[in-house]
């Protein structure tokens, strides 16, 4: 394999060396009152993991304080330059962790540009290999996976995200690292009937809609749980419909909002989900690393909302029209049907929409509560206005891209 690649930050004066951090002006001594002002100001920031120096003979040890401060030094991640992965890599830099990132050899990996990492070129196919490069890393973060509706060969789908999975157990226990979060899904959560709000005890209930990628995800969440014992404390999130920043894909959530930015969501659809911003998303997989107990799942959802809730509030954040059309349940599975058979004998790429992905999400409502991940763990949630025109912000200056 081609040896480690180190990416380092771009050089940047000290007035941007810490993200939302304000630099020390030289100046004069201020007045009481004004340090005061800075010491209440310094109470009120967001806490961070701060470090206290202490001294043990002629050695001089730093100690993380905060939080994070269980976090180690040394951390291993998988689909690091993905979406949500991104946002975590970003994260435990900011926290004083040393990420090393498994990204395969093709990916240039541009939502990682500068953010300190070690890059490690590979995949999840080999235990061994996996092994060699999680060797002193304490905590691993597998976020790696096939995420996509269609595949010309759908068992790439289990290959990689459950295979890959169980590849990255076996190199743990015996890298001898402490603690994995495995990213799961709330595919691999079971749905409640009408508008009901499923938790972590909702058992997996999508048999007679067997899309692979929601079996897979449920199939490698049984694999790494399953894996969780005394030499390795295993801990799994479940996100929910994530979008914010760094979509670069887009995600379907994304789509949605490009689609609407353009003038292309002129209908909705039935049903509803839950919408959640990708920085919460990114700081419960550092959460749980932190105050998860080992065995359990912990649903990093946001907001239910339907369809068309989802759309007349973004309409509102764009100044455009709410979109009047809604299309029949069953006429939209008709058209993913059409689309899937299109690219099955035709174009051989993947196509807008499934028959299997619109019976997932289409006339149903993917409603799901993170009150434990909120109890446990102390998860947080942005709110969704919040969120959605932070989203907009970031597709407004890439809309060309898109």
């Amino acid at each position: 394999m081609p040896p480690k690649k180190t990416t380092k930050a771009p050089k940047t004066t000290k007035a941007a060396a810490k993200p939302g951090l304000k630099p020390k002006k030289a100046t004069a001594k201020k007045p009481k009152a004004t340090a005061k002002a800075a010491k209440t100001s310094a109470k009120k920031a967001k806490p961070t993991a701060k470090k206290a120096t202490t001294r043990k003979g002629t050695k001089t040890v730093t100690e993380k304080k905060g939080p994070y401060a269980k976090l180690p030094k040394k951390v291993f991640v998988t689909g690091g330059s993905g979406f949500i992965g991104s946002h975590v890599v970003q994260r435990l830099h900011e926290e004083g962790c040393e990420v090393t990132c498994l990204i395969l050899p093709h990916d240039a990996a541009p939502a990682l540009v500068g953010v300190p990492h070690t890059r490690v070129d590979g995949d999840l196919g080999s235990a061994a290999f996996l092994q060699k490069h999680m060797e002193g890393c304490e905590l691993v973060i597998h976020l790696a996976a096939i995420y996509a509706i269609w595949l010309e060969e759908p068992e790439l789908m289990f290959q990689v995200n459950v295979e890959g999975t169980r590849n990255i157990m076996k190199a743990a226990q015996k890298a001898g690292v402490k603690r994995v979060v495995h990213t799961s899904s709330i595919a691999a959560v079971g749905v409640r009937p009408g508008t009901e709000i499923a938790d972590e005890s909702t058992a997996f209930n999508d048999w007679n809609s067997p899309d692979p990628y929601v079996l897979s995800k449920y199939i490698s969440e049984l694999e790494a749980l399953a894996a969780n014992s005394e030499g390795l404390e295993v801990v799994a999130v479940n996100p929910a419909f994530p979008f914010g920043e760094n979509d670069l894909a887009p995600t379907p959530t994304g789509r949605l909002i490009v689609n609407a930015m353009t003038g292309k969501m002129p209908f909705v659809v039935n049903g509803g989900f839950n919408a959640v911003y990708v920085a919460d998303v990114a700081e419960g997989h550092l959460l749980a690393a932190v105050n998860g107990r080992p065995g359990e799942r912990y649903l990093l959802s946001g907001h239910n909302v339907s369809y068309a809730e989802f759309a007349d509030r973004l309409a509102a954040i764009l100044g455009r029209k709410q979109p009047k059309v809604k299309i029949p349940t069953k006429a939209a599975k008709t058209l993913g049907w059409m689309a899937e058979k299109f690219a099955d004998h035709v174009t051989h790429k993947q196509p807008i929409a499934t028959y299997r992905s619109i019976s997932y999400t289409v006339g149903r409502h993917l409603y799901f509560s993170s009150q434990k991940a909120q109890d446990e763990l102390g998860y947080k949630v942005s709110s969704l206005e919040t969120a959605m025109q932070k989203s907009v912000s970031w597709f407004q200056d890439r809309l060309n891209e898109f």
